[in-house]
């Protein structure tokens, strides 16, 4: 076969530039998730192997069936505040049967179409989106500058100096993996003694073994599990999706997101069996990867899951010594590189409407008040939707001419019409000056619902009771369709 027929078909990721950075992105993250998963493993209530099995499965197999190259997804706090009363009420089995029920969720719910739904995401919530992720990020790592040896702050801010400087010397390798090795050679080399990977958890020996959760197959035990499993789904999801969208906009590239949905859905089912407690995308492990190492495939996904078996399995002892604040250096810069600095610079907020800057704010607090970036991103698109609503509430005009001979009115009403600008449209007409003939012109305006086609029977039947009578005309095909079907059906006794 040709050369060049090969080069056609190779992957991206074969060219020796493209292998590098993807195989350093990996490792960065996979040393990176080790005190994360460990972390989410306590939050959750169970062994630390535990969450670092999930984030091996997560993110081996998301790399391969999900739709987003470059994310990773692996064990969240998110995920382990939603199952962990689950755990702690009913035990280890029930928190896996959980996991294995809300991945199957998630693929019904991706087969159905809910990433769709991600096209109602305003922009204002997707910055207070990604603003509060930043910000959650950095509160991680506030409990790690507690309570510690004075050791420990300027090796932070020697890591943090490492990852600014470094990239004007070269960028061959990645800044953070630099600063990593390091400080681990300093600390080691002259005793430090300051809090490490190790003193978060012991690391596993051996790879997960897969089999069945531990729990009684019947109707009572998934009535217990199937809620704890559907807020995980939808939580796994909302986090997934968002985060696949911002990676898109990274990297101006698209993604599917429905496969994202099927491939968590997968994911989960996958963990579960073999133990893990489930997880969905990470955003600052996936910002390590895509925006601070350089990676785009799958290849850099595949690699952090299977490097952080390798590091736990074979270099454990070598990977404890690695101190934490090396890592909350790297992670302190993640934030710093995905906080949006544009959206609260005091030129962007003077230019920017007031409700979409409520709405960022309303999004922002709701996610660091409750940890929870699901309620959050739901919380600013109602606020959003309100919003808009009032807003093209009074966009709705209504205006009258009469005839000369005072024998016939024409109301023109512009605008769009639905349940929030119909709401006063009542009160427009002057059922008891008019004449006898009343004609309203809808030729500028759009029905959207009920709540219009009832409010124009209310003004009909106003003015049939004064012996007057009522035309609708100008009705475009799909106001028209609307008006047709539901006039007359409204009013109560119908």
């Amino acid at each position: 076969m040709p050369s060049s027929a090969f080069s056609l078909r190779r992957p991206s990721w074969l060219s020796p530039k493209v292998l590098r950075t993807e195989v350093l992105g990996g490792l960065v993250v996979a040393l990176a998730l080790i005190p994360e998963a460990i972390s989410f493993s306590i939050i959750a209530g169970v062994d630390p192997a535990i969450g670092l099995f999930a984030s091996f499965t997560m993110a081996v197999t998301i790399a391969i069936v999900g739709g987003r190259p470059a994310m990773i997804s692996a064990a969240t706090g998110a995920v382990a505040l939603v199952i962990a009363p689950l755990n702690r009420e009913h035990g280890f089995g029930y928190l896996v049967a959980a996991v294995i029920l809300a991945g199957v969720f998630q693929i019904v719910l991706g087969a159905l179409g809910v990433a769709r739904l991600l096209r109602f995401v305003p922009r204002s919530v997707m910055v207070g989106f990604v603003n509060s992720l930043a910000i959650l990020v950095f509160m991680a790592q506030v409990p790690e500058l507690r309570n510690v040896p004075w050791a420990v702050y300027p090796l932070v801010v020697a890591g943090l100096a490492l990852m600014v400087f470094f990239p004007k010397v070269t960028t061959v390798v990645p800044a953070p993996l630099v600063s990593i090795v390091i400080l681990t050679a300093i600390t080691v080399a002259a005793g430090i003694a300051v809090p490490t990977v190790g003193d978060k958890g012991s690391l596993p020996s051996a790879l997960p073994v897969p089999g069945l959760p531990d729990v009684p197959f019947t109707l009572e035990t998934l009535t217990t599990v199937a809620p704890y499993a559907f807020a995980m789904a939808l939580v796994g999801l909302m986090e997934s999706l968002m985060t696949a969208k911002l990676v898109d906009e990274i990297t101006d590239t698209r993604s599917s997101k429905t496969r994202e949905s099927v491939g968590q859905g997968i994911a989960n089912i996958v963990t579960g069996f073999f133990g893990g407690m489930g997880g969905c995308a990470m955003i600052g492990q996936t910002m390590i990867n895509v925006k601070v190492s350089g990676a785009r495939t799958r290849l850099s996904t595949f690699l952090a899951g299977a490097f952080l078996m390798v590091l736990c399995i074979v270099f454990g002892p070598v990977v404890s010594e690695i101190p934490m604040a090396a890592l909350v250096a790297v992670m302190v810069m993640v934030c710093f590189a995905t906080f949006d600095w544009h959206s609260i610079a005091p030129k962007t907020l003077k230019r920017m409407p007031a409700g979409e800057i409520t709405v960022m704010v309303v999004t922002v607090t709701c996610v660091v008040a409750t940890h929870n970036l699901a309620v959050g991103v739901i919380a600013g698109s109602v606020t959003a939707m309100v919003i808009f609503a009032k807003r093209v509430a009074h966009l709705a005009n209504v205006t009258s001419v009469t005839d000369p001979d005072g024998t016939e009115v024409i109301y023109s009403v512009t605008g769009e019409l639905f349940f929030a600008s119909s709401n006063d449209l009542v009160t427009r007409f002057d059922y008891a000056g008019d004449p006898d003939k009343v004609v309203i012109d809808l030729s500028s305006a759009h029905i959207w619902d009920a709540s219009t086609v009832a409010a124009l029977d209310a003004v009909e039947t106003k003015y049939a009771q004064r012996g007057k009578s009522v035309e609708i005309t100008g009705l475009n095909e799909h106001s028209a369709r609307i008006h047709r079907t539901l006039s007359g059906e409204l009013s109560p006794g119908q």
